[in-house]
C-alpha cells in the first residue's frame, strides 16, 4: 500500500500580510500552495489536506459586526468555522482538480465538513485566551460587548481589547473512519479545515456547537493519527524551526528527535502563538506512532520533499 501523509496548509498562506483578502487574491495564493502536492503524489502518497483560517474567519467575524448595526443577525463562531471549512475547501478543491489535470494525475478530490469533539469541561472553556478577529475596542466599548453580547475581551499588546475564544484540545474527529477510508481509496480529503467545527457531548449524548476555535496543528495532529499517516507535514511561514530565533545566536534546525524537541520546547524555544504548538503537535504524532513530520514554508516544499531544506522531525 502506498504510504499516507497528512499536509497541513497556514490560513496566513491564503491570504498573506499586507493583501486585502479578496477572493482573486485568496483564489491566486491557494493555486501556488499545491506544488507540493503534486509531488507528495509523484513520491507515491496518498493524503488528507488540512488547513488553517486564521485571516478567513476573522473577516468573517468582522462581517458580523458591520451586519449587526445594520440589523443584520449575526452568526455564532461554530457556523463561521463550518462556513470557511466549505469556502476554503471549495477553493483547494477546485484549485487542485485543476493542477491535477495539467499534471496528467487522475485523483479524486473531496471536501469533508467536519465535526471535532471538544470537553466542555476543557480549562479553556473557563478561561478563554485565544484571539479571534482583527477589531481592538476600547475598554469602555469592551464592557458594552461583553454586556449586549456576552463575549469575553481582553488587552492585547496595548493596541486595545480584543475578542478572546476558548481553544480546547480536540478529543475526537466524528468523520475520521470515513476520512481515513477515502485517503486509503487513494481519494484526496480536504478536512478539518481551521481546526474543524467544535463540538461537544450533551448529557443525552447529542451533539452541540460551541463558540470557540481548535488549533489546527493539534486537530491535523489527531487526523494524521486517526488514518495512520506515515508523515505529517506542517507547512507555515519560514523554511526551517529555529532556536534562539531572531536572536545573533539563531540556529536553524535540519533534525530533531522527540528527545530534544521536548527538551526545546520545555525550555521555552517556541513561543505559544508561532512555533509551540505546532511543535507539540508534532510531538504527539510520533508519540502515537507516526514515523516523521516535516516542517518548512510553502516556498520551499518542492525542495523539502527532496531533503534539501525544511526540518524533520523523526524518533
Amino acid at each position: 500500500m502506498d504510504k499516507i501523509a497528512v499536509l497541513a496548509l497556514g490560513g496566513n498562506a491564503i491570504i498573506k500580510a499586507g493583501e486585502k483578502g479578496t477572493i482573486t487574491e485568496q483564489f491566486a495564493n491557494t493555486r501556488a500552495s499545491l506544488g507540493g502536492v503534486v509531488e507528495l503524489i509523484r513520491q507515491g502518497y496518498r493524503l488528507a489536506i488540512t488547513h488553517g483560517n486564521g485571516p478567513q474567519v476573522g473577516n468573517l467575524l468582522r462581517q458580523q459586526e458591520l451586519g449587526e448595526k445594520e440589523g443584520i443577525p449575526s452568526l455564532p463562531l461554530g457556523v463561521l468555522n463550518a462556513a470557511t471549512e466549505g469556502t476554503m475547501g471549495y477553493m483547494i478543491e477546485q484549485s487542485l482538480q485543476n493542477r491535477l489535470l495539467l499534471s496528467g494525475i487522475e485523483r479524486e478530490v473531496i471536501t469533508i465538513i467536519s465535526q471535532v469533539i471538544v470537553d466542555k469541561n476543557d480549562p479553556s472553556m473557563l478561561n478563554p485566551t485565544k484571539f479571534v478577529g482583527s477589531t481592538y475596542y476600547t475598554k469602555e466599548e469592551a464592557k458594552e460587548l461583553e454586556h449586549k453580547l456576552g463575549w469575553k475581551l481582553r488587552e492585547d499588546s496595548g493596541k486595545g481589547y480584543r475578542r478572546v475564544v476558548p481553544s480546547p484540545l480536540p478529543q475526537r474527529i466524528i468523520p475520521a473512519e470515513t476520512i481515513k477510508e477515502m485517503v486509503h481509496e487513494a481519494k484526496i480529503v480536504i478536512a478539518v479545515g481551521g481546526g474543524g467545527i467544535p463540538v461537544y457531548i450533551e448529557e443525552d449524548n447529542t451533539y452541540e456547537g460551541v463558540d470557540a476555535v481548535i488549533d489546527k496543528d493539534f486537530a491535523s495532529s489527531l487526523l494524521a493519527w486517526n488514518i495512520e499517516a506515515d508523515l505529517f507535514v506542517i507547512l507555515t511561514g519560514v523554511e526551517k524551526v529555529a532556536i534562539n530565533f531572531g536572536k545573533p545566536e539563531q540556529r536553524n534546525l535540519d533534525y530533531l528527535t522527540i528527545k530534544e524537541a521536548k527538551y526545546y520546547y520545555n525550555e521555552n524555544q517556541f513561543p505559544a502563538g508561532s512555533m509551540g504548538p505546532k511543535i507539540k503537535a508534532a510531538i504527539d504524532f510520533l508519540e502515537r506512532g507516526g514515523k516523521e513530520v516535516l516542517i518548512t514554508s510553502i516556498e520551499k516544499i518542492v525542495p523539502a520533499f527532496a531533503g534539501k531544506t525544511g526540518t524533520r522531525i523523526i524518533h
